[in-house]
């Protein structure tokens, strides 16, 4: 998963962040509520985890704001010092998807953010089915009407993406680490030749019940159209 990181202590930041990657998470850490949010408006994540005392903002205010201005249910787990009642009670009402007390070890903390990830994500299904379109991970294909259609491993995980977050925008940034396995620091016009490649070969097209657009300065979102 890409998970964005608030953790104004250092050495908690550089623990957790080094938990993450160990796992195979791609981890964009900060110190201070305002890179985190501006990273958070200008692209995409799977899991934000946020701590509460912070030295400007608080994270319940981080929260609210991500809630507000986020136009998808993004998963969240407050990971904080604060172990009272009240306070777990209010950063769930709040909008927080879970809790976990410092100190956390290694396993646990790694385990309640899969298992988020995993109840967020509808889990693995071995068949994936929008419409006339099939994606089967067992064989690793996408079927149109019970015709497989040739893809290369890019695209097949890039569709893959695309299908599990329809609606939702997805950032260039995103699409890059998470099927490409490589920085987003590096300029390459790889992602949007093959969302072309990909919306001819699995017709996402208005004509076909579908729309692949791309958002200026963002990324992508598929859309199914109402018929």
């Amino acid at each position: 998963m890409r998970i964005a990181l608030l953790e104004d202590d250092e050495p908690q930041l550089r623990l957790v962040k080094h938990w993450l990657e160990a796992a195979g998470h791609s981890c964009h850490p900060h110190q201070q509520a305002e890179g985190f949010q501006r990273e958070v408006k200008r692209t995409s994540f799977d899991l934000l985890m946020i701590d509460w005392e912070l030295p400007v903002s608080s994270g319940i205010d981080v929260l609210r704001w991500v809630r507000s201005e986020v136009d998808w249910p993004i998963p969240v787990v407050f990971m904080t010092a604060r172990d009272g009642e009240q306070d777990i009670v209010h950063a769930l009402e709040a909008g927080a998807d879970d809790y976990i007390v410092k100190p956390a070890s290694e396993a646990v903390t790694l385990a309640r953010i899969n298992a988020l990830g995993r109840r967020m994500g509808g889990g693995q299904r071995p068949l994936q089915v929008v419409g006339p379109v099939v994606i089967d991970r067992q064989r690793g294909e996408v079927r149109i009407d019970d015709c497989r259609v040739e893809l290369t491993e890019r695209e097949y995980q890039l569709a893959v993406m695309l299908f599990n977050n329809i609606g939702r925008i997805i950032s260039r940034d995103h699409l890059l680490e998470s099927v490409w396995g490589i920085s987003a620091s590096i300029a390459t016009r790889t992602v949007d030749t093959h969302v072309s490649r990909l919306r001819q070969k699995l017709r996402l097209t208005p004509e076909h019940g579908w729309q692949l657009k791309a958002i200026y300065q963002h990324g992508y979102r598929l859309e199914q159209l109402a018929k």
